[in-house]
Order: structure tokens, then C-alpha cells, then sequence
């Protein structure tokens, strides 16, 4: 008899068209679960996806919208609770980035895109999912090893990170006493189409430890599964820290 870790489970999740969030929809989709997912504008990488998904024998529903859009979030989510009977796991991955040398040179509209997307978005998303968990649900957000470490390019992008740590450990609270796990993931850096496009191709070799290399998202996705499942039954309000072996006491 196959031993599925999520077996039935229903799992909603953002920037799944590629990188960590496709590699996790996919693992989670072999693990048994229904996957239901938002991406923005990437049609085709997002049918990919969802082809991929439905390839395993999973059920699979994809929304092309903007996070920081209420009420596209309350349609999303309805629509996939009517399709799926609920929600069981919410995995907060979406996020944007622009590097900028300098404070000076940061560009406003980027600064609020940046934030809309990686935090303002997660919330009223999370806002709209919540009604809908359970006792033994799970929520799962993004964030980054530079949210502990900085970094000189990324000033705003790394405050949406620290933002998201501080949302996790706080919910995380609230949501104690209905039986829901609140943790997050902290990657150093990974191997993804958004890293790729801000800070150019480079060459990856995955035969190398992992200290000498970018994470691929497959790497990174194994922390998601571990969270969602009873594996992690004792563990909410928590941070994992796969970056390759920076320490980072978070």
C-alpha cells in the first residue's frame, strides 16, 4: 500500500508556475495532495504546471492574478474550496525583487511593488484562507536567508523578508488555539527564474557540496513537505534554514 504523507490533503499556493513554488506543488503532488495555485502572467509556464500535476493523478486548479488584489484573493479561494471541499495547507511563496548599489537609486514604484508582493499580498491572502483551516492545518510562508543577513543590493527586499518572519511568529500565536501551524523557510540562495533574471545565468553544478552552490528549488521544497506534514506536528512559529550553511541564529 503506498504511504502518501499527504494523502487527500488540499494545498493552496502562490508563485507556482516555476521555481520552489512549482518544485513543491509537484512534490506535494506526489505525496498525494489536490494543488491549487495562483501565478502572475506566466501562462504558459503556469499550464505546465498544472498539466504536470494532473499528469500524477492530482486534482489541479491555477489563477492568473495579483495577490495584492482582495477581492481576486477571496475568488481564488472560494473557487478552489468549491472544487476541492477546503483547504488544508497554504504555502505563501510568491515574491518580487530589484536590485539596486544604492538607497539613493531605488526606484518608488519598485519599492511598493516589492512589498505588495512580498508581504502585503501574503496577508490579505492568508486573510482570506484563514476561515477556511482547520485543526491539523498548516501554513507555510517565504522568506530569506537575507532577512538575518542583509544584503547591500536587495535593501527593501530583505525588510519584506524580516516583515515575513516577524507575520509568521505572530500568527503563529493567534493561531495556537485552533490547532494551525504557522512556520516559514528561509533559503539562501537558489537556483530559480527570478534569480536568474535579477542577477544573471549562472552555472550551477549540483554535484558540488552544498556550501560551494546555489540550492536547487527541488532541494528547497523538501523543507515545505516536512512542514506540512505530522512529521512536524511540534513545530509552529518556527523558521527552517536551508542556505547552505550560513549560521544565522533565527
Amino acid at each position: 500500500m503506498e504511504n502518501l504523507q499527504l494523502k487527500d490533503k488540499n494545498v493552496f499556493i502562490t508563485g507556482a508556475a516555476t521555481g520552489i513554488g512549482k518544485a513543491t506543488a509537484l512534490l506535494f503532488a506526489r505525496e498525494g495532495a489536490h494543488i491549487s495555485f495562483i501565478h502572475y502572467h506566466d501562462t504558459e509556464d503556469a499550464e505546465a504546471t498544472k498539466n504536470e500535476i494532473t499528469a500524477l493523478g492530482r486534482k489541479a486548479l491555477c489563477f492568473d492574478g495579483d495577490i495584492n488584489d482582495t477581492e481576486f484573493c477571496k475568488e481564488a479561494v472560494a473557487k478552489t474550496v468549491s472544487e476541492f471541499g477546503g483547504i488544508d495547507i497554504l504555502i505563501n511563496n510568491a515574491g518580487t525583487q530589484f536590485p539596486t548599489e544604492s538607497i539613493t537609486d531605488l526606484e518608488e514604484e519598485n519599492v511598493r511593488k516589492t512589498f505588495n508582493s512580498n508581504i502585503i499580498g501574503m496577508i490579505l491572502l492568508t486573510k482570506a484562507v484563514f476561515p477556511h483551516l482547520k485543526q491539523g492545518s498548516s501554513i507555510i510562508n517565504t522568506t530569506s536567508a537575507v532577512a538575518y543577513l542583509g544584503h547591500e543590493e536587495l535593501v527593501d527586499y530583505s525588510a519584506t523578508k524580516g516583515a515575513i518572519v516577524s507575520f509568521t511568529r505572530s500568527l503563529a500565536l493567534q493561531a495556537k488555539s485552533k490547532g494551525i501551524r504557522v512556520n516559514a523557510i528561509a533559503p539562501g540562495p537558489v537556483a530559480t527564474p527570478l534569480t536568474e533574471r535579477t542577477f544573471g545565468d549562472e552555472e550551477d553544478d549540483y554535484s558540488k557540496p552544498s556550501l560551494e552552490r546555489n540550492a536547487s528549488p527541488e532541494e528547497i521544497a523538501s523543507c515545505f513537505l516536512f512542514l506540512a506534514s505530522d512529521a512536524a506536528a511540534q513545530m509552529t512559529g518556527q523558521v527552517l534554514h536551508p542556505n547552505g550553511g550560513s549560521i544565522v541564529n533565527g
